[in-house]
């Protein structure tokens, strides 16, 4: 039997969310939920290596962008930003 969510961690909420927002736009894109039946397991590989891969060429365009001195600003600052938070 599955117990029923009572999440309060509000980060996880907001991951539900997105979820729940993809999903929507998914079924509006493509008329079906991911229950499809028409993909083989090597066709559902396929699709996860190509998510995957996007997502590296995300984090490859990303750190063109990105210095140790800014890194450490945002470190600095996220670190103050916490502190300010919890006083």
């Amino acid at each position: 039997m599955t117990k029923p969510l009572h999440l309060t961690d509000p980060i996880v909420l907001k991951v539900l969310a997105k979820y729940s927002e993809r999903s929507q736009r998914g079924i509006e894109k493509y008329g079906q939920t991911l229950m499809r039946d028409d993909l083989n397991l090597i066709e559902w590989l396929n699709h996860l290596q190509e998510e995957l891969m996007d997502a590296t060429l995300y984090l490859e365009r990303i750190q063109k962008d990105i210095t140790l001195v800014e890194i450490e600003a945002f470190s600095n600052g996220y670190r103050e930003a916490i502190k300010t938070r919890t006083n």
